[in-house]
């Protein structure tokens, strides 16, 4: 498909969108936006690091880091939001829980004032498990990737 098709179909999703697709809350919720989110294909969550957030506290005193679980779990917050988005009203607020991480990799350091752009992409799904390629990046420059697989729960 060209790009320019592929644009028409992107959505940006806001803050509060975001709340009723997932149910993270602060201060366990990772993405602050989702920008060209393609239905059942990819999206692009962003992050905005600010130092007062509570992990900056001990990781590391001095010279703050964030923690690169939390880019894998931003990875996972900006799949989930594009599976129940994908997947339509009855799914929101469900959970998506990890199944699997694979190749992660960091590649280098973020810290406050960094926007990371988190890319998302589905590889495949079938029923409840969904499998994803991410990536993080601050100004084009790759910070983390994996691939992980998660499952959407019914109740």
């Amino acid at each position: 498909m060209d790009a320019a098709k592929d644009k028409e179909k992107a959505r940006t999703v806001n803050i509060e969108r975001i709340m009723q697709l997932i149910p993270h809350r602060y201060p366990f919720l990772m993405i602050d936006r989702v920008e060209s989110l393609v239905v059942n294909e990819s999206a692009v969550g962003v992050k905005n690091v600010s130092i007062n957030e509570s992990h900056f506290q001990g990781h590391f005193p001095g010279r703050p880091v964030m923690p690169g679980v939390l880019l894998i779990e931003a990875m996972a917050q900006t799949a989930a939001a594009l599976v129940v988005e994908t997947l339509g009203p009855e799914s929101e607020g469900k959970l998506v829980y990890f199944m699997t991480v694979d190749n992660a990799r960091f590649r280098r350091p973020v810290v406050p004032g960094d926007t990371v752009k988190v890319h998302v992409t589905k590889l495949q799904n079938r029923k409840n498990v969904w499998k994803f390629r991410g990536e993080a990046m601050v100004d084009g420059n790759l910070c983390a990737e994996a691939t992980f697989a998660a499952m959407i729960l019914d109740d």
